[in-house]
């Protein structure tokens, strides 16, 4: 079996950069709104039993005038699942329950219901088997669709780079994943979306891990474009109040039905980084 401690280093180190150069281009846009906000990084340990190096993370989050709440956070864990949750991973077991993951996960809440909320994640994880998972979504409480276009074209462009049968496979199981059953619709307008990209040897490892990087880095140049095309619009009390109803719909998907969420709480992960994903308001009517 590979031996994946250089992999997890490397994938560890990436994030790190991806999440620096998240945060200075998020920090740029609100400069050029006039606001000095900035990142606060707040470090947090992991605790298990029997595990002298649970590993732990760190915390960023902006509260500005263009970013509401932003949240980019960055963990390295390992340890072991619990047995019923071991079998829910792919690799893992009861009888052989080990894991190690690193990964960024960053979530947006703007202050201007014209500006698209929007999330992003990649993730390398080891159990018996070792992969890449990840990707992105806009979710606009107002759609515009110039923003969808523009937002699917980058993550098409960086798909095709790699494998012609990404994008359309990504995208679909993006559609798929985040939709919200009992209200019957979806999240956002979507994106990409993919798991279990294997790394049986260090070629695929160098393969996958190529293209993890490359969702980070289309991430970093689209994102912050369509949030510079909005974030001086004018809006209306009606506009904000479809904002925080749709932020309502946004809390229950990740509340209810996000693995992320799931992976962080079954795993000992700090909750405030956890649950960082949720919007600072929120209406139900």
């Amino acid at each position: 079996m590979t031996d994946h401690t250089d992999h997890t280093a490397r994938a560890k180190q990436w994030f790190e950069t991806l999440r620096t150069d998240i945060c200075n281009a998020f920090e740029s846009v609100e400069r050029d709104a006039g606001s000095d906000a900035s990142f606060e990084f707040t470090s947090w340990d992991r605790e298990e039993d029997g595990n002298d190096h649970p590993g732990g993370g760190v915390q960023g989050l902006m509260k500005g005038k263009v970013f509401e709440k932003v949240g980019v956070n960055v963990s390295t864990v390992s340890g072991r699942f619990s047995p019923d949750f071991a079998s829910q991973v792919n690799g893992a077991s009861a009888e052989n329950p080990g894991f190690t993951a690193t990964g960024i996960s960053l979530v947006a809440h703007m202050a201007n219901p014209h500006v698209p909320a929007v999330h992003m994640n990649t993730r390398f994880l080891t159990t018996e088997k070792a992969w890449f998972g990840g990707g992105a979504d806009l979710n606009p409480p107002i759609p515009y669709d110039e923003d969808t276009a523009d937002f699917h074209a980058a993550f098409r462009a960086a798909c095709a780079g790699h494998n012609p049968t990404y994008y359309d496979r990504f995208k679909k199981w993006a559609d798929e994943y985040f939709y919200i059953p009992h209200r019957q619709c979806h999240r956002g307008v979507g994106g990409i979306f993919y798991d279990h990209l294997e790394c049986d040897d260090d070629a695929a490892f160098e393969r996958n891990f190529a293209f993890t990087q490359d969702v980070g880095k289309t991430f970093l140049d689209i994102y912050p474009k369509l949030v510079r095309r909005r974030m001086e619009s004018g809006f209306t009390d009606g506009e904000k109040l479809q904002q925080l109803e749709w932020r309502g719909r946004y809390a229950e998907f990740n509340l209810v039905y996000d693995r992320g969420t799931l992976f962080g709480l079954k795993t000992g992960g700090n909750i405030d980084a956890i649950l960082m994903s949720l919007p600072p308001e929120a209406v139900w009517t």
